[in-house]
């Protein structure tokens, strides 16, 4: 399921990069660095389509990576009252570099998300059945949801383009603020659901390989299986934080704290699992890069 890019050719690789700012941008960045592979960060907005294409005419890359786009600071309750804002990056600037790069032969790899569904009477808690690549989406409840849903559909249409729907991502960088981890953490009450997760020291080095591979299409961008907010929360005290308590309270009482609703789901990550067999569960991928290289107590 390739498509036949520049990257396809014997010429060594070179991504363009966009989100230089962002987190998961910059963690690309390094992980080029770390591989020798050449990069560069991309200097145009992405909804002035002649200043992609002249980053692309001027650095003449095998890939492109898009790593930017409006989550809403603190929270994605910011694009409820932004929703020009968050439609100008989520839907027309990520449509223009798809069509641009097109135009160019390039795959783009878009980091996008899978909070675009929610539990369901087909997909209930607790069943191990997830939504899978060819879903429809399923949840509206936030307009940040709603941009990514429709941008996700329009993108089907785009042969050149890699769509990896991260989920609630967490890495081993705990003083992050984006970091899933770090988030809840600081929470004073949190909602105890098992979702399905994305560890980016495990995936985003897969997602270079899969530029590497020109693959295409859409993918669940997460660890198989699901974890609890307990029990990542248990593993923080047990590995990092001893003395950590913390309080549940339940959905409807979130609800009265939070502007718009958020997406609970499990994913099925049978795809990825195939491509890629050393994929860890998402428990074991906590551990190995996670709790493991910031353990600071003795676990029992």
């Amino acid at each position: 399921m390739g498509f036949p890019s520049n990257g396809s050719s014997d010429k060594p690789l070179k991504f363009l990069i966009y989100g230089k700012t962002g987190w998961i941008g910059g963690l690309l960045g390094k992980l080029c660095e770390s591989q020798g592979i050449e990069y560069i960060y991309g200097s145009g907005r992405l909804e002035d389509r002649n200043s992609l294409i002249s980053d692309l005419e001027s650095v003449k890359p095998t890939h492109v990576f898009n790593a930017a786009g409006v989550t809403g600071r603190p929270n994605v309750d910011w694009c409820e009252s932004h929703k020009v804002e968050t439609i100008r990056t989520n839907v027309v600037g990520t449509l223009t570099l798809a069509d641009v790069c097109r135009d160019k032969g390039l795959i783009l790899i878009n980091y996008a998300t899978g909070c675009i569904f929610e539990y369901d009477q087909n997909h209930p808690l607790g069943s191990g059945i997830g939504f899978k690549e060819e879903d429809i989406p399923n949840f509206m409840g936030s307009f940040y949801s709603k941009t990514k849903a429709m941008v996700e559909d329009l993108l089907k249409n785009y042969e050149n383009v890699c769509t990896l729907r991260v989920r609630m991502p967490i890495s081993s960088d705990l003083t992050n603020p984006r970091n899933f981890i770090t988030k809840i953490a600081k929470y004073d009450k949190v909602v105890d659901i098992p979702n399905s997760m994305t560890i980016l020291d495990e995936l985003l080095p897969i997602s270079l390989e899969m530029a590497k591979r020109n693959l295409t299409g859409i993918w669940n961008f997460t660890n198989p299986g699901v974890v609890s907010h307990n029990e990542i929360l248990q593993m923080y005290k047990d590995y990092i934080e001893p003395n950590f308590t913390w309080k549940n309270f339940t959905l409807e009482e979130q609800a009265k704290v939070i502007v718009a609703a958020r997406s609970n789901n499990e994913m099925d990550g049978g795809k990825l699992k195939k491509e890629f067999p050393e994929l860890l569960s998402i428990k074991e991928s906590l551990i190995r890069y996670v709790f493991k290289p910031n353990q600071k107590t003795p676990v029992a």
